[in-house]
């Protein structure tokens, strides 16, 4: 089914895939609330959208778990309701375990996990009520298999496959659906805005990232995954193919991913 006449939430909506994303759904007429930090970049999109006047804008910080419950309700009273929400917010890493220090993995956890459950949580109730909803998140292929330089946002992903699953078998009988999106290389700021190991972001890009899938051609995949109702998606280049390699040969996943150009 086409995503159109929705009321959608984004978050991360002020830049990659969260600002691609809202220029995309804008053009498919649904109306849009746009989250982030960065409230300037997030009034810089909605001029941006085709109909700016059916985009509302919400600043929001993950790493404040304890304020989602009012945001939830401030975003419900501005738009009415809430059919779906995409919980494309999150930060990266690229730091070696026995460098980090564990405020950093502590930072990963709190904003890319326990933010987002949060929100998810106090959104859920709504859903429940009106008979229905659609929670998409955008994790990573790392949430399937590691990589060096980011253990605390391999784990954080990781998780997030964890709850997003098993909130699809708790409420489906409650017209609750969950799409779990996995990037691989897309050309955004995630490696520019990475946690070093004593959490200053890094700075600069990867050249791995610098050459990954634009983030429109991203965007136009996911939304094609979201109305065939897929359970999981994965969308990227040839980094795809770990996924399969994790779950028939761990061991020849393990000396690729070795070999491999991560960084």
């Amino acid at each position: 089914m086409r995503i159109k006449d929705r009321v959608i939430w984004i978050t991360g909506a002020s830049s990659g895939i969260g600002e691609a994303l809202a220029y995309k759904l804008s053009t498919q007429g649904n109306t849009l609330i746009l989250s982030s930090r960065k409230e300037e970049d997030l009034l810089r999109v909605r001029e941006h959208c085709e109909h700016p006047g059916r985009v509302m804008v919400l600043p929001l910080d993950l790493g404040r778990s304890e304020k989602m419950e009012a945001i939830t309700d401030t975003a419900i009273k501005m738009a009415g309701r809430i059919d779906m929400l995409i919980n494309n917010a999150g930060v990266s890493q690229r730091s070696l375990i026995s460098e980090t220090s564990l405020h950093v993995y502590r930072e990963l956890m709190e904003v890319n996990y326990l933010g987002t459950l949060a929100l998810t949580k106090a959104l859920l109730p709504h859903f429940i009520e009106k008979g229905g909803g659609h929670f998409v998140t955008v994790t990573s292929l790392m949430g399937r298999f590691g990589s060096p330089l980011r253990s605390g946002y391999c784990a954080a992903k990781h998780a997030l496959h964890g709850f997003f699953d098993v909130l699809r078998m708790e409420h489906e009988k409650d017209g609750v659906n969950v799409t779990l999106i996995c990037p691989g290389f897309v050309r955004t700021r995630v490696a520019y805005n990475a946690l070093t190991a004593d959490g200053s972001s890094q700075g600069v890009n990867d050249k791995a990232t610098g050459e990954g899938m634009r983030p429109e051609v991203f965007v136009r995949k996911m939304i094609r995954a979201i109305e065939r109702g897929k359970f999981e998606a994965y969308i990227g280049g040839r980094e795809v193919s770990g996924i399969y390699l994790k779950r028939f040969f761990p061991r020849l996943l393990h000396k690729v991913v070795l070999r491999s150009r991560v960084v």
